[in-house]
């Protein structure tokens, strides 16, 4: 069986400047990077913005597992399924992290023959957005302390800054570090590393709407306090002009293809159990007002990147989606039923049933929305016809639209179905979609709201940090925000070892941060970390370049 890199390396690639004639691009209007890549000019992005906005369509998921669930694979199918259809249709992704893809998670590119393509050029440096994007964040941290070093007009306290320096890259001995030794006149402090995907900047990055609106949100970022607890911003370092202009080229999208010859955008990357895990604005907004359907996903499970998609990234855009598509795997399912990983192999029907509760509970987090859904269920080789039987009887049963997607290994023709289904659901759709809260309620009216209806949860407990941080947000006028809430994405739960669906439990926010340029507040839940670290064995073991061809990735 042909790699993930084998069948996108036997693809032939269309130039990047035929593929944008297919969305009525000319050539004045992207910025090639080589014969495969580009960005849409400013210009292009400009000449719709007036243009009456198609149809979105959200992919989410149950909790991922090491078993594997393909939200990309999905997403990327169901826009050549619905291109096959004959409806002109985008697909939006988020730029992987190399992080991931260096560590045990992988790239961003789909999978099979349901890919993105050039699937090693987006998985390593691709454009370069996210050095960018880390760049304009430790400009940031630089500015800080060279403010000590020559003063501190502003009376810093060098105890409390909350800026953090950033890299695209797990690496756990970066989580804590001293700065300032090298001089006397230096101000020693502690200070952290996060990985640049959790960086406010990159969250600032894809919810702009504009360059102004960026620099706006990047002048109103809180980096520390001074010795009279009072916050101060980047524009108070007079520093947001210069991150704009580090990021302006890094602001356009990313256009690509499908292995199908289908656009695709690729743009911004946070992560969705740091951040809020969606691909920019500027890159959903354009698809959107050029296409009759626009396919993006959202990280992780539903209980994070969907929430966040929904009640972050769409009231940003006074939108919403028309429908959610839940990716499953027999395989996953079972793991969410007790059965270990090394087993998943083996037919088993009592853990399947067991674990389809953790799929149930999503379903019920989508109908929160008042949104339509269609559940993906991703086919593995390992699946056996009794398990595949067994989901399909349960679907019907519950009512449930269902479809057997092989976008994997038969791309578009193996997605047919569930883009019939698609577009059916939301033909048949009466219900008017809204959202989970409105922001002009406390804190922990919206935690409440997010971990009851969307986790399952009985309560929210605060540890004395977080009450302490809530009476000065409402002091400082910032509690009529959105949530962003930082847990592990593996559970429901905030405890990543509790699977399926638990009941009768609380979840607890250790302390929030401020991101005031993203417009939302964090809510930290669990032992949330925001610099991964490398596993024992990582995907870099594999990768190699030889006679000028990369192997090993994927």
């Amino acid at each position: 069986m042909l790699t993930d890199l084998e069948i996108a390396q036997k693809s032939k690639m269309i130039k990047i400047s035929e593929i944008a004639k297919k969305i009525n691009l000319t050539q004045d209007e992207i910025e090639l990077y080589g014969n495969y890549k580009a960005k849409l000019s400013y210009e292009a992005l400009d000449k719709v913005k007036n243009n009456k906005r198609g149809k979105i369509i959200l992919v989410s998921a149950i909790n991922p597992t090491p078993a594997g669930e393909g939200k990309s694979t999905t997403t990327i199918g169901l826009g050549d399924a619905l291109n096959k259809l004959g409806y002109q249709t985008m697909i939006c992704l988020r730029e992987p992290s190399l992080g991931p893809v260096m560590g045990v998670k992988g790239g961003a590119t789909g999978g099979g023959y349901a890919q993105v393509i050039p699937m090693e050029d987006i998985n390593l440096h691709f454009t370069g957005d996210i050095h960018a994007i880390t760049a304009a964040n430790n400009l940031i941290s630089a500015v800080i302390d060279n403010h000590l070093f020559q003063g501190n007009e502003l009376n810093i306290n060098p105890e409390n800054v909350i800026w953090r320096r950033a890299m695209d890259m797990n690496d756990r001995s970066l989580r804590k570090i001293q700065v300032g030794l090298s001089l006397k006149k230096e101000v020693p402090r502690f200070d952290q590393f996060d990985i640049s995907v959790a960086s406010e900047i990159m969250a600032v990055f894809c919810l702009a709407t504009n360059l102004n609106d960026l620099k706006e949100r990047v002048a109103r970022i809180v980096v520390a306090y001074n010795m009279e607890s009072e916050p101060i911003t980047v524009n108070d370092l007079q520093v947001a002009g210069a991150v704009t202009m580090l990021l302006k080229d890094a602001f356009k999208p990313n256009l690509v293809q499908t292995l199908e010859g289908n656009p695709v955008l690729i743009h911004g990357g946070p992560f969705a159990n740091i951040a809020h895990g969606c691909n920019s604005i500027m890159a959903t907004d354009y698809a959107s007002k050029i296409s009759n359907f626009t396919v993006t996903e959202a990280g992780f499970g539903a209980d994070l990147g969907m929430e966040k998609f929904l009640d972050i990234k769409m009231r940003a855009m006074n939108t919403m989606p028309e429908l959610v598509v839940l990716v499953a795997t027999v395989r996953a399912l079972k793991l969410h039923g007790g059965v270990e990983k090394d087993q998943l192999s083996i037919e088993n029907l009592d853990a399947l049933k067991a674990g389809v509760e953790n799929l149930e509970k999503h379903i019920e987090s989508v109908k929160e929305y008042n949104l339509p859904y269609v559940i993906a269920l991703n086919k593995f080789p390992s699946d056996t016809d009794a398990e595949l039987k067994q989901m399909l009887q349960w679907a019907r049963d519950n009512n449930h639209p269902i479809s057997l997607s092989e976008v994997f290994t038969k791309g578009s023709d193996g997605g047919l179905d569930l883009a019939k289904k698609v577009i059916k659901a939301i033909d048949d759709n009466q219900l008017k979609s809204k959202l989970l809260y409105d922001t002009n309620t406390s804190i922990e009216f919206k935690l409440t709201e997010i971990a009851q209806k969307i986790y399952g949860a009985n309560d929210v407990e605060f540890s004395d940090k977080a009450l302490e941080q809530i009476k000065v947000y409402q002091k400082l006028g910032w509690c009529n925000l959105p949530i962003c809430v930082a847990k592990t994405p593996l559970s429901l739960s905030d405890n990543a070892k509790i699977k399926g669906r638990p009941r009768d439990f609380k979840v607890t926010v250790r302390e929030f941060k401020p991101s005031l340029g993203a417009g939302f507040i964090v809510a930290m839940m669990g032992s949330v970390m925001t610099m991964p670290g490398l596993p024992r064995k990582g995907g870099y073991l594999d990768m190699d370049v030889i006679d000028g061809k990369i192997i090993g990735l994927f």
